[in-house]
């Protein structure tokens, strides 16, 4: 499956983006979507992830609360709103998928096969 996040962009503290990850090339309701982020110097990390049919949602202890993932199977899109900005939230978001698993699958990026390209949010103090 083929990932293209965009959505990105600069924004104040406090402020919010629509983060947004289409896909295309297979069935996008037979993968379980995540988002990550890596910021400059650090590991990538996770942020969100959502099940295959939208029914299940887990969240970085970071982001509870500000941040929301959901998806839409048959516009073959998963959103990541984000919220109440703060500048320690500046990385590049990617997006990404995996075949369905335990729940515990979701945190880890070597359980996802397939990677989108990334799209940065900086957020100005």
């Amino acid at each position: 499956v083929q990932l293209q996040a965009s959505g990105g962009g600069l924004v104040q503290a406090g402020g919010s983006l629509r983060l947004s990850c289409a896909a295309s090339g297979r069935t996008f309701s037979n993968y379980d979507m995540g988002w990550f982020r890596q910021a400059p110097g650090k590991e990538r990390e996770f942020v969100a992830a959502i099940s295959w049919s939208g029914g299940s949602t887990y969240y970085a202890d970071s982001v509870k609360g500000r941040f929301t993932i959901s998806r839409d199977n048959a516009k073959n899109t998963v959103t990541l709103q984000v919220n109440s900005l703060k500048p320690e939230d500046t990385a590049v978001y990617y997006c990404a998928a995996k075949q369905p698993g335990y729940s515990g699958s979701y945190y880890y990026t070597g359980k996802y096969a397939y990677w989108g390209q990334g799209t940065l949010v900086t957020v100005s103090s």
